[in-house]
């Protein structure tokens, strides 16, 4: 299949594509062979899932995250590496976090929540939802569904003694107070995201509302995953495997 084609394949999913910032956060940096037979998908795009892939046979990379210029030397080293693989690579970030598919949508589907609304506005993106459980739960079973889900320890904060009905939402960085307001405005027993700093804990604490924060990777994960499902679904012939990433942002390192 030609990659062109499934370029084109993947801006038709999206009903934001007219967004004036959507070929910004999404589109293909590397072009790299346009004969795709094998597609690996991940959260980031690293020197290591770049190894992943190219293990594994692959021809396109399909991830959430770039390889941000933030992370000073990454981005330039990552094409590099690409194309000395011959392989192409695609990412789509805040267009995934607002699609009926895509990262938000995907891991409430999995914790077995109903979406109620759509919030956290960025760019012209919604980036988090308001969702509710038929039946409320405990919230310590709620901790060990999203531990079982993403398959890592989770971090909790019990604040206050309600079951969990009402849970807020933001996949990846949804760690600033202003994220956390808008799951508190709208009465949430929980807010869920994948990063956090101290005043997060504080605002929620001060807020009274109970806090869990997985890693920004693995919350992340099942929105790529059901794009490229959505491709083999398309495209018979394509094989997609997921590419293994750390659980870097969980597990302790060491030395040795």
């Amino acid at each position: 299949m030609e990659l062109k084609e499934i370029e084109q394949y993947i801006l038709e999913l999206f009903t934001t594509r007219d967004n004036e910032n959507f070929h910004e956060e999404s589109g293909i940096t590397v072009r790299g062979t346009e004969d795709i037979k094998r597609i690996g998908y991940c959260t980031n795009l690293t020197l290591e899932t770049i190894e992943e892939a190219k293990k594994n046979n692959v021809d396109l990379m399909i991830t959430h995250h770039d390889a941000w210029e933030f992370i000073y030397g990454l981005k330039e080293a990552c094409k590099e590496k690409l194309l000395e693989y011959n392989m192409s690579h695609y990412f789509n970030h805040l267009p995934l976090d607002d699609c009926e598919f895509g990262t938000n949508n995907s891991l409430i589907e999995k914790l077995g929540l109903e979406i109620i609304e759509k919030t956290h506005k960025e760019d012209g993106f919604f980036c988090g939802r308001i969702a509710e459980f038929k039946e409320p739960i405990k919230f310590e079973d709620l901790v060990e569904r999203i531990e079982i889900t993403l398959e890592e320890p989770v971090q909790s904060w019990k604040f206050n003694d309600r079951e969990i009905k009402r849970v807020g939402l933001v996949c990846g960085g949804g760690g600033f107070t202003t994220d956390v307001r808008e799951a508190v405005e709208r009465n949430c027993d929980v807010y869920i995201t994948g990063e956090k700093v101290l005043y997060t804990i504080q605002y929620a604490k001060f807020s009274k509302i109970n806090l869990i924060v997985g890693s920004h990777t693995f919350t992340e994960v099942f929105g790529i995953e059901s794009l490229a499902k959505k491709i083999k679904d398309k495209y018979k012939d394509i094989e997609i495997v997921r590419l293994k990433e750390e659980h870097l942002e969980t597990e302790k390192t060491s030395l040795n």
